[in-house]
């Protein structure tokens, strides 16, 4: 790996040309994540969530370090690991633990309120940092669709009751996430979409190889194949390969309309947890679904107003 130097940075802008294009990297990005909270939820059965929420991240470390000096890449400049700090905060320590926790004592099906919420969340954030100006008409569709998800999401779940810790280390994933995506996805357009989470990955990855180390010494891990396969797959697809599609539709932009495709993931990870999980999957479900779909389409057809990124 090369050392840039940091006299100039190479800023991209958002390929906004294609945006139809980064529509699909999203929906493909989706599609791996929507895997992650009922894969989690499994996993939680036999491992502890300190094991899991740290050890996924060193097995994606070790696949970014591999991947960047495969391919040689250039060290990134001064003022990016910064940014790639937050980047590592948000989707690489902060989501995981913070999900892991909350899923040992909650539902897969309840858990998807959280990924109801970062799309809302992540277009907030990516406003103001992103340059992008999104319409009255944008924010309509993406709140209907935010109220659809949490409304079928908790009936499915059995309702609100009161708050729990659970709820608390939710709330505070969606936030760690938000960040990290919008900052990640404004980062790619500088490094490249699997870049960034290559690089963050590498930064964070002391951390968690301590972490990983404390859960061992703590309570040695001791699981089913199958809870095996579940951390697998955080480690591979939901925390490294899954952010190439993602931060790769981020990058192309617009964020704030990328962003909302996210919507259709929790539709999707309570139907993974009723079939792998056994969760009822009802007609309430159903319906909610198809009213979050319809309502991430409008708000990805919206066009942004002139000079948006």
């Amino acid at each position: 790996m090369r050392v840039k130097s940091s006299a100039t940075v190479d800023v991209k802008p958002p390929l906004s040309s294609v945006p139809s294009t980064g529509l699909w990297w999203g929906l493909l990005g989706v599609a791996a994540f929507s895997f992650t909270v009922p894969l989690t939820r499994i996993a939680v059965e036999g491992l502890s969530p300190l094991f899991i929420g740290s050890a996924r991240a060193v097995v994606a470390a070790v696949l970014a370090a591999a991947a960047l000096l495969i391919t040689r890449q250039c060290f990134p400049h001064r003022v990016h690991w910064a940014r790639l700090a937050v980047v590592a905060g948000g989707i690489v320590v902060g989501f995981p633990l913070l999900t892991t926790f909350a899923l040992t004592t909650a539902d897969a099906s309840h858990a998807a309120v959280v990924i109801a919420l970062l799309p809302a969340a992540t277009a907030i954030v990516a406003v103001r940092p992103g340059r992008e100006h999104p319409p009255t008409a944008f924010w309509v569709a993406t709140g209907v669709g935010v109220v659809a998800a949490l409304a079928f999401a908790v009936v499915q779940s059995g309702g609100l009751g009161q708050l729990s810790w659970a709820d608390f280390l939710l709330l505070g994933a969606v936030i760690a996430a938000a960040f990290g995506y919008a900052e990640g996805g404004l980062l790619a357009r500088e490094l490249g979409a699997w870049q960034t989470v290559s690089w963050a990955l590498v930064l964070a990855s002391p951390l968690m190889v301590l972490l990983t180390v404390l859960s061992i010494i703590g309570q040695p891990p001791s699981g089913t194949p199958i809870q095996w396969a579940s951390l697998a797959y955080l480690g591979v697809v939901s925390m490294f390969l899954g952010f190439f599609a993602w931060y790769r539709g981020l990058a192309i932009g617009p964020m704030a309309k990328v962003s909302q495709i996210q919507l259709v993931q929790p539709v999707l990870s309570i139907c993974w947890a009723a079939m792998l999980l056994g969760e009822t999957l009802t007609i309430t479900t159903v319906v909610g679904g198809l009213a979050v779909i319809l309502c991430a389409g409008i708000a990805v057809r919206i066009r942004l107003k002139p000079g948006t990124a």
